[in-house]
């Protein structure tokens, strides 16, 4: 039985006064609102109604049971109503997992312009290089980079991750220009502790990619830490591109061993499977496609 259902006759039946005008107020037949009391009646093997030939009237137990039935549906009815708030216009907290150095430069300036966009967002930034649970841990987002291996989430690609190797000017007046990963042997690099926890560079080569093992003359946990010394001229900087994208372009920094940088990695947005995704979440996800390409080359 419907219970919320059986109700609403209830009460129609009640403010109507007869089974025949609470039928035409629903427009079903006045056999189905006999049915419908009935079932009602024998779930709280009490009854609601007095009937004869002539009139109806409420019992006791109607009556206690009316006033509460009414104030059930309105909470019913203001819940859906918020609901379908919620589904017409972007509105309530959005919570996003994005790794630290795309998550900072990329998807944070990115998130600033969507709220202007969107003010009755709020949206809850959280920024580290962990795989989060979607489910256990309440993320409407993740932001991640390389390959998701999950069949219990949706999938869709964002743009490329670009690595590149740089060094300043100075310390290539002083050190030279390696040609080649095996010239990497005689050079001071820089290293990445959260990432490259191994001091390997993984580059590509003739036979396929080959990992370049170093002792690092720098080894920080933080990419803007290493992009600081690298400017300084402390050594050889493997870093994402959009770390070190305006040194690059004002040539306080150098790319250098283009033919050897790393295969880009997809960067990829996931999010667990709904039929009917609320529009602050399907929002967010057209703002961050299209404000991405200004960022990072897709």
């Amino acid at each position: 039985m419907d219970k919320l259902r059986s109700m609403a006759v209830f009460i129609a039946v009640v403010e109507a006064g007869s089974f025949t005008q609470a039928a035409a107020r629903l427009e079903i037949s006045a056999v189905m609102v006999g049915k419908y009391i009935a079932q009602l009646e024998n779930s709280l093997a009490t009854r609601l109604l007095a009937r004869n030939t002539r009139r109806q009237r409420l019992t006791d137990a109607g009556r206690v049971f009316y006033e509460e039935a009414r104030r059930v549906l309105e909470q019913v009815h203001i819940a859906e109503t918020s609901v379908e708030r919620l589904r017409a216009a972007p509105a309530g907290t959005l919570r996003v997992s994005a790794s630290t150095t795309f998550g900072g430069c990329v998807i944070a300036p990115i998130t600033a312009t969507f709220l202007t966009v969107w003010p009755q967002v709020r949206v809850d930034l959280d920024l580290s290089n962990r795989s989060v649970d979607l489910l256990e841990e309440g993320f409407d987002l993740a932001i991640r980079i390389g390959a998701v291996n999950s069949e219990d989430v949706v999938v869709k690609p964002l743009c490329l991750y670009r690595m590149v190797i740089c060094a300043a000017p100075a310390y290539l007046a002083r050190y030279g220009e390696p040609s080649s990963p095996e010239a990497l042997r005689d050079h001071r690099c820089l290293s990445n502790g959260v990432w490259n926890r191994r001091n390997e560079w993984k580059l590509p080569g003739e036979a396929g990619e080959m990992s370049w093992q170093r002792d690092p003359v720098l080894r920080c946990n933080d990419g803007q830490g290493l992009r600081m010394a690298a400017i300084a001229g402390a050594g050889l900087l493997l870093q994402p591109e959009i770390l070190v994208r305006e040194e690059l372009a004002n040539g306080t920094l150098v790319r250098i061993m283009q033919p050897f940088t790393p295969r880009p990695r997809p960067v990829n947005l996931v999010y667990r499977q709904d039929s009917r995704p609320l529009p602050k979440l399907t929002r967010y996800i057209e703002h961050l496609h299209h404000e991405i390409t200004q960022w990072v080359a897709a």
